[in-house]
């Protein structure tokens, strides 16, 4: 029972790291919080994000919400509005890197709370986990299905910690000390943000 239960983390944690090294919104905001100088709460706002999206699945939450169309298109529209706002400030003010001169842009919270926003207010996270997190439970296991669910969530949102930490600390290592390259990135990676939100809405709208 054990050895089999490994293998389903093991098994899952490998899919789930595919997802995780895949660049999309969570990346741009993450190097645009480094380029700020502001990797931890970033980071931090990301992951408690997936915390969350895990443990609505565990509750049967997410079940719920996916069943009730109506719902999921307004958390829909809602996530991928933040994002494009989000995205379209990025754009028009790009990051000016601050390593040199040890500096930090925005406070603590705000960056936690908009790395919630990119990860939490996303349906698209929530519905990954009630569609993945599942598959890598067992009915027979020792442990009640809710808590197969927290623990493979962790394991996700570990993976997410070591990936979305690079990420910031390589964006501002790379370009700490280059400003024009981080105002492109910068924006670019706005650019990305907008375009995955109207993504997201026009994909919803369509269905």
């Amino acid at each position: 029972m054990v050895s089999v239960a490994f293998g389903s983390v093991v098994a899952f944690w490998g899919i789930s790291l595919l997802f995780v090294i895949t660049p999309g919104a969570d990346w741009a905001y993450e190097i645009t919080a480094g380029l700020r100088n502001r990797v931890l709460p970033a980071t931090a706002g990301l992951l408690l994000g997936h915390v969350v999206a895990t443990l609505v699945v565990a509750a049967g939450v997410g079940t719920l919400v996916a069943g009730l169309p109506v719902v999921l298109t307004v958390l829909t529209v809602a996530g991928a509005l933040y994002l494009v706002w989000l995205g379209v400030t990025t754009f028009v003010r790009p990051a000016v890197p601050h390593v040199a001169s040890g500096q930090v842009d925005g406070a603590w919270w705000r960056w936690m709370l908009k790395g919630f926003g990119v990860s939490g207010l996303n349906p698209k996270v929530f519905l990954l986990f009630l569609a993945l997190l599942p598959q890598f439970t067992q009915s027979g296991a020792d442990w009640p299905l809710a808590a197969q669910i927290v623990v493979l969530g962790f394991v996700h949102v570990a993976s997410c910690a070591v990936v979305y930490t690079a990420v910031g600390l390589g964006a501002r290592a790379v370009l700490g000390t280059r400003p024009a390259a981080a105002r492109i990135v910068s924006r670019v990676s706005g650019a990305a943000m907008v375009a995955i939100g109207v993504f997201l809405i026009v994909e919803r709208l369509l269905l």
